[in-house]
């Protein structure tokens, strides 16, 4: 059975200008506990600050640049492409965005059970993955408010 013939009839719909800040609010949690994880460990753990700031930076805008700017453009293009006004409260991803989801998750936890990187080392490569998470959380909740703003501006010419 592929994607399209799967029949969403009973799953929870939503009005489709509020995908944006569930995709926001799903990132958010998501990004905090990356971020929850990361700034303590590297902090706890750093003799050189200045150098865990800056290959957090780095990684942060690798995967700014080439994961989740992308990811935002790519599931707002999405959004923006459904004809109905009411669509599943989950479309906010496609299938592949939440097996990328699924796959950070799994990997994220295998690394820190297995303890093969110091702790540092991975508090710097989840700082910096998590500001970048945090990108997208503000990429999607700034489309919403201001396609909001616009929208009371509309209703109120």
């Amino acid at each position: 059975m592929s994607a399209k013939e799967i029949n969403f009839d009973h799953a929870p719909r939503i009005r489709k200008k509020f995908l944006p800040l569930l995709a926001g609010i799903v990132w958010g949690v998501a990004s905090t506990a990356v971020l929850s994880i990361g700034i303590p460990s590297m902090v706890e753990n750093w003799t050189m600050p200045w150098l865990c700031i800056l290959v957090a930076a780095v990684i942060f805008f690798l995967f700014f640049k080439f994961v989740f700017f992308r990811l935002f453009k790519k599931h707002m293009h999405r959004i923006d492409s459904f004809e109905k006004d009411k669509v599943c409260a989950f479309a906010f991803f496609d299938i592949k965005g939440y097996i990328i989801m699924a796959c950070m998750i799994t990997f994220g936890i295998v690394l820190r059970s297995l303890d093969i990187l110091p702790h540092v080392y991975l508090g710097v490569l989840y700082t910096g993955l998590g500001f970048a998470m945090v990108s997208a959380v503000i990429g999607f909740l700034s489309t919403f408010i201001g396609r909001h703003i616009r929208e009371k501006e509309t209703q109120a010419n």
